[in-house]
């Protein structure tokens, strides 16, 4: 197949249009959950897919390794084109439907894309011993080293979605705090990140709300009963027992296994609103106000709007993750949030 030809930037300056939500989609709810099941159109070419092995085995463990897909540009071209990991949300995969437009957007725009599962996630479970968390940014840093030095790539940019925008703004913010001079990390972007994991595990367990928990629940207690069968000396399945809430899993099983003190210990050490402060990279966050549950609160606002490097841009619609718009012309989809991302990507990396 031959290679899209990458779309210059007219110049290094962003601007996004305005978000006008779909007549019929203006509340918050009802944007989330169409948002979640409206298909995106693919005519991605084939995938190659790659293993990462982002934990080495120890004595008691074996490795763990996640299922990245990767559609690379043409191999003479593949190294100086720019490399998007897109990583999905808590639950999805590399096949969410948000993964998918945005791969879309950005292979035809010329650029490299790897659609990153997070451990244990598109069917991925026995690939690691360990459960997966909103913490583990080193995952998405041993995926970045791994393509750098196996296609000799020389510049990343990595976009998240709401777990996973939080997952690639911590290690943003880890990179920055330690001065890496030689990180190929060009940008991020992210939609709807859980940066602050507490007050949006607590807005989760709000009435309105519990459509949400009750599916988010189902799907991670699903997945733990599987890692049990599969490593049963080290889960303990009857922990699900009597779950009520997103909080009361982290508490009882995620805080449990992965080394954390319960879950406000959880909470803090993994969010990445700990790190705002040291992003140095060129950043955007969208956020919509009527997002059911995910909160960025005042103090993380003012951590933002200090550091120069990020740029948040906050509508009134958009629900979770959705941000179903309008299509402007005959080459917008109306997926207003991806459209605007693939432009940022364009002009800051």
């Amino acid at each position: 197949m031959t290679a899209p030809s990458p779309l210059a930037p007219q110049s290094s300056t962003f601007a996004a249009a305005p978000f006008k939500p779909r007549p019929w989609l203006s509340n918050g709810h009802l944007q989330t959950i169409f948002g979640n099941y409206f298909r995106r159109r693919d005519e991605l070419p084939p995938c190659t897919t790659e293993l990462v092995e982002v934990s080495p085995a120890t004595r008691n463990q074996i490795s763990s390794q996640v299922l990245c897909e990767c559609h690379w540009q043409p191999e003479e071209v593949r190294a100086e084109r720019l490399t998007v990991i897109v990583l999905h949300g808590l639950e999805g995969s590399s096949k969410s439907q948000y993964v998918v437009g945005n791969a879309n957007k950005m292979w035809r725009a010329g650029l490299n894309v790897v659609r990153m599962n997070m451990r244990n996630c598109g069917g991925t479970e026995s690939l690691s011993p360990t459960l997966y968390h909103s913490g583990m940014s080193r995952d998405v840093a041993a995926v970045m080293q791994s393509m750098t030095v196996r296609f000799g790539l020389s510049r990343i940019a990595l976009v998240g979605y709401s777990m996973g925008g939080n997952l690639v703004l911590k290690l943003a913010g880890e990179l920055g705090a330690l001065r890496t001079a030689q990180t190929v990390l060009r940008a991020v972007a992210t939609v709807s990140p859980a940066l602050d994991l507490a007050e949006s595990a607590d807005a989760l367990h709000r009435p309105l709300n519990r459509i949400y928990e009750r599916h988010f629940l189902s799907a991670l207690t699903r997945h733990f009963r599987r890692k049990a069968m599969l490593f049963p000396h080290v889960y303990d399945p009857a922990r699900t027992d009597g779950l009520r809430s997103l909080r009361d899993f982290d508490d009882r099983i995620t805080a449990l296994y992965s080394g954390f003190q319960g879950a406000d210990d959880y909470y803090y050490r993994a969010a990445a609103a700990r790190v705002l402060s040291t992003i140095a990279v060129p950043t955007l966050i969208l956020h919509a106000l009527d997002d059911p549950f995910v909160r960025i609160t005042p103090r993380s606002c003012q951590a933002i709007a200090v550091n120069p490097n990020i740029t948040l841009i906050e509508t009134q619609h958009g629900g979770h993750c959705a941000f179903l718009g309008k299509a402007a012309g005959p080459d917008d989809d109306g997926y207003w949030a991806e459209s605007t991302l693939l432009r940022f990507l364009l002009a800051h990396a």
